[in-house]
């Protein structure tokens, strides 16, 4: 029966290629895709052949129609609806949505492709390679086939900087260069890395001030005859290169023009104001000149360097008060003449703006809303580009994925905040011809008012000053040496009190003993190497010390007994350290590996048994472990009993998180992707037993209360904005007895209780990770 409905589906197939090829004009073939066929020398391996074989099949065009089982679906609908008679009718918007135009073949592209077949193949060291291309037609379809013989890629053998005995300052300069010169022995050749080399030496020499030295200036002689299936490469530079290039120049004048472009100003007398040797021109007074001396590197004899040249460029884009930032470069008028006078022209932002927007969030606690904001910025508050900004915002957010107990919020929150492009401290000063980009001080001043549901409401009043600079182009540090949170928890509904005397009554006191003061420094770096063509990397981390400041400060209780207060409230002290590790790795251009590891780590001291509330780590949701709803897990083996746990308990968090989440995303086409992932985890707490028990707390056997999970998802992506569901379900779930927890056994699709239960649809905006 099966063998039937294959050959129906077959037949059914064939007969619409042929009523499409019947539409193609006379004389063409429909262009099915290429073949390539490699006839290699015995020496090179298996996986260089494949290497090679997948890099061609990607490299030759055109591509195919797109097509199911050989059938040109899109073509057949490009031709379905007949000629359109309008340029703007129903059938030019049928074709363009749904259709697709034919692919022909041609001799013409056989044979270029081939020349470049050649032409890569020689570029990669593959000396002596021949490539042939030739085209099979079969009843109007026609396939192209390459025949590649392949030889021996040659390797880099002895690498040789030459200067012919030039013991200038330029010739020493380019020795100096080689020690970190890309070709390295025994490397393949690549006629890239040779591109890439010659752009390094040049990047170099213009970081020494060779303002004139341009990258074609380098040419490399490579001798492929003396050795078998090996290169030497000498590095050498063009004869006869004008000794422009071979001269360090150095930096005469810097002139700022402030409001360039700006047609209202009169330029003719326009007074100019000489700060640290710059000549600033700002007709307006916007501006306090320490803003530019700040971010401008070059200073009046010192010579030129790229370097400065790009991170004044960069610095100056980043305050975020000019449109436009142009350089300029030009030689001092002399024969002899080694100066260089330098140039910005600057066009102003409109400083201050009211914008109002509307927005969608997801959360990793599963709630997805909208919030509606208004925001008023000034980008130049006290003439030295600092940015202030303060907005309004409400919301609603709603819980997905908790069925009958899921909780709806509204959110209140007022936000401001105050940008300094400096250390706003007396005993650190800038030093803009070292660092690499301007650092900056940052005071926010948040308060935020929550209903959550029919449990409780809480508001929050929080304070923090914040520097932030960049170590280079990859680390970035930020330091909170104060941040101060004061969260107040009241108004606890009948159920919710009544639920938990029921079911939790060892967590009243502490959930319902919510006031706190969270006072506290944090440090946190953000490591960003430069991702490569198939893979990227990034790691981020932070620690916090809480409390210490505050306990010096704090009137001691009556009586041992009682907890240390700040201003009648009580205060949190704790360490809590936060490690965030990313990989991707492409596999090919539809598929990629996404991966992520989360470690939290806790210690509360002193007065506190247990992280605050605010602070403490929580697992499941949409951005987590997908097969459990938020809060559905831990701390370890912990369970929380009753119909409405979910709803009404809301504490599962811990002192402690591992989170592991791996995830396999393809590329369906621009609008649609799919996902296959796996989600791990679990919370722990430190000491405390009071609140969940020995099973919450962390020991020798938390791998054994690891929670796991696994699902599908799609997603489609509206340029602007990606709308994600994932279907996830558990496959361990920590909390049952432990020889039972593997669950995998039990799953039943068909079983309407077992979906229930088991299955989890997540619904979010952007992707978990």
């Amino acid at each position: 029966m099966i063998q039937k409905s294959a050959l129906y589906i077959g037949l059914i197939l064939l007969l619409a290629s042929c009523s499409v090829t019947k539409k193609l004009p006379a004389g063409e073939s429909l262009y099915t895709g290429a073949d390539i066929k490699i006839k290699a020398d015995s020496s090179i391996k298996k996986s260089e052949i494949e290497r090679v074989n997948a890099e061609l099949a990607e490299f030759v065009r055109p591509k195919p129609n797109t097509a199911i089982m050989g059938f040109p679906y899109r073509v057949w609908l490009y031709y379905v609806m007949g000629e359109p008679r309008k340029p703007k009718g129903f059938r030019t918007w049928f074709r363009r949505k749904f259709g697709e135009p034919p692919v022909l073949a041609s001799r013409g592209v056989i044979n270029a492709n081939t020349k470049q077949i050649n032409v890569l193949l020689n570029n990669q060291g593959f000396f002596r390679t021949t490539a042939s291309g030739d085209i099979i037609d079969k009843n109007r379809l026609a396939k192209a086939v390459y025949t590649i013989n392949l030889k021996p890629q040659y390797l880099l053998d002895s690498i040789h900087f030459e200067t012919d005995g030039d013991t200038s300052v330029f010739g020493k300069a380019l020795l100096n260069t080689q020690k970190r010169t890309l070709l390295v022995k025994g490397n393949p050749y690549n006629y890239e890395t040779l591109v890439a080399e010659r752009n390094r030496i040049e990047r170099e020499l213009k970081q020494r001030g060779f303002y004139y030295f341009r990258p074609d200036y380098v040419i490399f002689k490579a001798d492929s005859m003396s050795k078998k299936t090996k290169v030497d490469v000498s590095v050498e530079i063009k004869p006869n290169v004008a000794q422009v290039a071979k001269k360090i120049y150095y930096i005469n004048d810097i002139h700022v023009i402030a409001d360039y472009g700006d047609l209202r100003i009169d330029t003719t007398n326009i007074k100019q104001t000489n700060y640290q040797g710059i000549d600033i021109q700002d007709p307006l007074n916007r501006y306090r000149p320490k803003v530019f001396a700040d971010a401008i590197g070059f200073r009046h004899g010192r010579n030129y360097s790229s370097r400065f040249q790009d991170v004044s460029l960069s610095r100056l884009i980043n305050l975020k008060n000019f449109k436009f930032v142009k350089n300029k470069f030009e030689l001092v008028p002399r024969s002899d003449s080694a100066l260089l006078d330098v140039f910005y022209y600057l066009t102003p932002q409109k400083h201050k703006s009211l914008q109002a927007e509307l927005s969608g969030s997801s959360k990793s606690n599963n709630f997805n809303g909208t919030d509606i904001a208004v925001n008023w910025r000034n980008l130049n508050l006290f003439r030295g580009a600092e940015i202030f900004t303060i907005s309004a915002s409400t919301g609603l957010q709603f819980q997905v994925g908790g069925g009958a107990n899921a909780i709806n919020n509204s959110t209140y929150k007022v936000a401001t905040s105050l940008t300094l492009p400096r250390f706003a401290v007396p005993f650190i000063k800038f030093n803009p011809t070292r660092n690499q980009s301007l650092p900056s001080t940052t005071f926010n001043v948040n308060y935020e008012y929550i209903n959550r549901g029919n449990m409780y409401r809480t508001t929050s009043l929080s304070g923090s000053l914040a520097y932030d600079w960049s170590q280079n182009s990859t680390l970035r540090h930020t330091f909170t040496p104060l941040s101060i949170s004061y969260v107040r928890t009241f108004d606890f509904s009948f159920d919710y009190i009544n639920y938990m005397i029921m079911f939790a009554p060892q967590q009243l006191g502490t959930i319902l003993d919510q006031n706190t003061i969270i006072p506290s420094s944090i440090y946190q770096f953000f490591y960003n190497p430069r991702p490569t063509k198939s893979s990227s990397f990034a790691l981020s981390g932070s620690i916090e010390i809480a409390g210490n400041l505050a306990s010096a400060l704090a009137k001691s209780a009556n009586s041992t007994t009682e907890a240390q207060t700040l201003f009648g409230v009580g205060y949190a002290r704790y360490i809590r350290s936060d490690l965030d590790m990313r990989y991707s790795k492409t596999i090919n251009s539809k598929i990629k590996w996404a991966n992520r590891v989360m470690l939290g780590f806790g210690l509360p001291y002193g007065n506190s048994n247990s992280l605050p509330f605010p602070k403490q780590y929580i697992v499941g949701g949409s951005n987590s472990i997908r097969a459990f709803v938020a809060r559905g897990i831990g701390p370890g083996a912990y369970y929380a009993s009753g119909d409405n746990a979910t709803t009404f308990l809301g504490a599962q968090a811990g002192d402690m998180k591992l989170e592991m989440n791996t995830e396999v995303r393809a590329k369906v086409n621009d609008f649609i992707q799919g996902a296959l992932f796996v989600d791990a985890g679990n919370v722990w707490m430190y000491k405390d037993e009071v609140l969940y028990g020995a099973d919450g707390v962390f020991g020798k056997d938390f791998y054994k209360q690891l929670a796991i999970g696994a699902g599908v998802g799609l997603r489609f992506d509206f340029t602007y904005l990606l709308l994600r569901f994932d279907l996830a379900t558990p496959l361990r779930k920590p909390y049952l007895p432990e020889a039972e927890r593997w669950v995998i056994k039990d799953i039943d699709f068909s079983s309407s209780d077992w979906r229930k239960e088991n299955l989890i649809l997540n619904i979010a905006i952007g992707l978990p990770f």
